[in-house]
């Protein structure tokens, strides 16, 4: 992991804020079923697009020394590496220093705004030490004389990099203990400027339209680094009928950055919707970041092999009615998660979610942010016309630890679906302040604390008998 530690207080903590995630997020699950009630439900893409990888372990590292209010501790500081889904490789250094990491956690590339780094300021001096350190300068002589030293080993280069980057993404008090690695670390933190977000490797804008069957949805724009990406139709697109054409209406199987692909669906196709599915072979450009909805820690990319990048696009039609087209994403300046429904139906969408209730007019685009709170897993499910529901899932992981976090992987339960989007009542819960959820939350309360107070009680008794 990038950083763990061995005081058992810190263990305790961790464990503590497992607890209390565990019953808020029961809570908030609890009150948003009460609100909808079940629904069927279709996953959604949880990633904007881009590199997906498996996290390996720490490759090539040092030593360093953290100091903080709670002593020093040291750490293992350098690099990750990853293994990318369809083939490649990917090296990382962590950008959340207190946060474990864990063993083959799922990653996803994901943009500044779903990370800590949309508030950070120095977001783009991390880049730039990436672009001007090991790996990426892989002359090590070379970079040896820039930091005023004589000799640099590739471990002192990977602690050096790793706490140069921890200065400016966690504000912490760290020193690398390699002497080389800390004159390194302090040459790439005196020489760090700004340099602007990489955009993503692949991604495709916007990831959901909607329509009427016999036009064409769209149009979906592809946004990649690749020469050129490879269109999958949706799958029963044979006997659908649905076809993915470009703008002059000839079916395509590939295209280039720009290109602008839609959904052509046949005039007597039954209401429903269809996925595309794009991939491309490509490096991942240096300092996009890799966030996983296991609480494993934010890595950012440091150097990337020819990757296999993917993105998916959904299309829904239907003859009449509201039409919407739904899509989500983590929205770290403001705490919470974006979702935008865009509606190209001939009437309004309505929906309730977190007991308030959202119109979206016929051809008007609205985007609701759910506010969360910190590594708090959500399962929302907004259900559209025709009962059938689109489904977002993941964890919001947008701050760094002020304090370690000890060397359990803090994990919580998987979350329950829950569905916060039907067809509204005549109540505006967004005007009452509250909801019909509201006695089911504080009777779930109190149960949570019956069935702990129960077990305690139980465990006394049985001391007392073995006594």
């Amino acid at each position: 992991m990038c950083a763990w530690y061995s005081a058992p207080s810190a263990r305790g903590r961790g464990a503590a804020r497992l607890a209390a995630a565990t019953l808020v997020s029961g809570l908030v699950a609890a009150g948003v079923m009460a609100a909808a009630g079940p629904a069927a439900a279709e996953g959604a893409p949880q990633s904007p697009g881009g590199a997906s990888a498996t996290l390996g372990g720490l490759k090539t590292y040092g030593t360093a020394v953290i100091h903080d209010d709670g002593g020093d501790h040291q750490v293992s500081a350098g690099l990750f590496e990853m293994s990318v889904d369809g083939g490649g490789t990917l090296q990382t250094y962590c950008i959340d220093m207190h946060t474990p990491t864990q063993r083959d956690a799922k990653y996803h590339e994901t943009p500044w705004s779903g990370t800590s780094l949309a508030a950070n300021e120095d977001a783009g001096k991390i880049r730039w030490i990436l672009r001007n350190s090991y790996p990426q300068v892989n002359d090590l002589a070379a970079l040896a004389t820039k930091a005023g030293v004589k000799n640099l080993t590739e471990q002192d280069a990977a602690a050096g990099t790793q706490v140069a980057i921890w200065r400016y993404s966690d504000g912490a008090d760290v020193e690398a203990v390699g002497p080389e690695a800390e004159k390194l670390a302090d040459y790439l933190e005196k020489s760090a400027r700004d340099l602007p977000e990489p955009r993503a490797s692949l991604t495709l804008d916007p990831p959901a339209v909607s329509g009427h069957p016999g036009e064409r949805l769209g149009p979906v724009t592809v946004r990649t680094d690749a020469s050129s990406v490879t269109l999958t139709p949706p799958a029963g697109a044979a006997t659908s009928g649905v076809r993915i054409v470009g703008k002059d209406g000839k079916e395509i199987t590939s295209a280039g950055n720009g290109s602008q692909v839609f959904f052509e669906v046949p005039e007597d196709t039954a209401d429903g919707a269809a996925t595309l599915t794009v991939q491309a072979s490509t490096t991942v450009p240096v300092g996009r970041a890799f966030t996983s909805d296991s609480r494993s820690q934010t890595q950012i990319l440091a150097g990337s092999s020819e990757s296999t990048v993917s993105a998916t696009a959904r299309a829904s039609w239907a003859a009449k009615g509201a039409i919407p087209a739904l899509s989500a994403a983590k929205n770290c300046a403001a705490g919470g998660l974006d979702i935008t429904a865009a509606n190209k139906g001939d009437e309004p969408f309505t929906f309730e979610l977190m007991g308030a209730r959202h119109t979206v007019a016929a051809g008007a685009t609205e985007t609701v942010t759910i506010p969360l709170q910190e590594d708090q897993a959500y399962d929302f499910t907004i259900t559209g016309p025709g009962g059938h529901g689109q489904r977002f899932t993941g964890v919001l992981d947008c701050e760094t630890q002020g304090s370690p976090a000890g060397t359990a992987p803090r994990t919580l339960g998987d979350p329950s679906p829950a569905t916060v989007g039907l067809p509204a009542t005549d109540t505006n819960l967004a005007d009452t302040g509250g909801t019909d959820s509201t006695p089911l939350i504080a009777v779930t309360g109190l149960s949570l604390l019956v069935l702990g107070a129960t077990a305690l009680s139980i465990v006394r008794k049985k001391r007392t008998i073995q006594d």
